[in-house]
C-alpha cells in the first residue's frame, strides 16, 4: 500500500507550486543560514524526504524530519523571523511522464517553484530550529497548523494543492514537508532554505495562509534576508542513495 501511495504522491507533489520566487529587499541586509548536516550545494539525507529512493518500486515514504537550521542574528529594530523552504525545480511540463517507466525527465524541462515549508512569525529572540521540531514523521492528509517551533504560525505548503485529487493523501499540509522529486528526472532538484528577519512582530495572517500570502505580507518588512540552498534526487544515476 505504501508503495502506491507513495507512487501517487511523487507523480503529484511536483506540480504545484506558484510561479514567483520568494520576496527580496533590494537593501536588505544578508543573514548567514546554516543548515546542520549539509553544506551548502550539499545533497539532503534521506530522513528529511517525503519520499526517498527504494530497492524495490524506485520511491518510499520517508522519515519526512525537518533538519536543524540556525541563521546570524537580524539588524536592528528585527521583530520576528520567518522561514521559507522552495524547491525550484519542479516540473512545469511533461507531468504524464513523471514516475512513469520507460519515460524520463530531461534537463529542458521547464520548471517551477514547489514550498516545502511556510513559518512565520518566528520570536525575534530565536536564531534557530532543532531538528525534528516542525516535523518528526510523514503524516497521510497532513500536520494541523498547531503546534509551530519558536512561537511561529505555520503556514500550508504545496502538498495541499498537490494532493488534492488524491484520497489516500488529500489534505491541508502545515508546516515542514520534504522533498518528493520524480525518481526519473534528470535535474537534481535545489532547496532553497530561506530566512527574512522582518520589522515586525507578526504579519497578521489569516488561516489557511500559504507561501504566496506570506510572500505578499512581507513586502516592504524585509531588514535581512539569507539563504542556503541543497539539493536532493530520487535518481540512481544523479547520485540518490536507497534508503534503509
Amino acid at each position: 500500500m505504501i508503495g502506491k501511495i507513495t507512487t501517487a504522491i511523487a507523480v503529484t507533489a511536483c506540480v504545484a507550486g506558484a510561479q514567483l520566487a520568494t520576496p527580496s529587499a533590494a537593501s536588505a541586509a544578508r543573514l548567514k543560514v546554516h543548515v546542520d548536516a549539509v553544506k551548502s550545494g550539499g545533497m539532503l539525507a534521506n530522513k528529511f524526504a517525503f519520499c526517498m529512493p527504494a530497492a524495490k518500486g524506485h520511491t518510499t515514504g520517508g522519515p519526512n524530519i525537518n533538519p536543524s537550521i540556525s541563521w546570524s542574528k537580524g539588524p536592528r529594530g528585527t521583530q520576528s523571523y520567518a522561514i521559507i523552504l522552495y524547491d525550484t525545480d519542479s516540473p512545469a511540463e511533461q507531468r504524464e511522464k513523471m514516475n512513469k517507466e520507460g519515460e524520463t525527465l530531461t534537463a529542458a524541462v521547464k520548471r517551477k517553484i514547489f514550498y516545502h515549508w511556510v513559518l512565520v512569525d518566528i520570536r525575534a529572540r530565536t536564531r534557530s530550529i532543532k531538528e525534528g521540531a516542525a516535523s518528526h514523521a510523514r503524516v497521510l492528509h497532513g500536520k494541523p497548523a498547531t503546534p509551530a517551533p519558536a512561537g511561529g504560525v505555520n503556514g500550508l505548503n504545496d502538498y495541499t494543492t498537490a494532493t488534492a485529487a488524491n484520497p489516500a493523501m488529500k489534505g491541508n499540509y502545515y508546516g515542514y514537508d520534504g522533498p518528493c522529486p520524480p525518481w526519473n528526472d534528470e535535474n537534481l532538484h535545489h532547496y532553497h532554505f530561506s530566512v527574512y528577519a522582518l520589522s515586525v512582530k507578526t504579519l497578521h495572517l489569516p488561516k489557511d495562509f500559504d507561501a504566496a500570502a506570506a510572500k505578499e505580507a512581507m513586502k516592504g518588512k524585509i531588514l535581512a534576508e539569507g539563504d542556503l540552498v541543497t539539493v536532493y534526487t530520487q535518481n540512481p544515476a544523479k547520485g540518490a542513495k536507497v534508503g534503509k
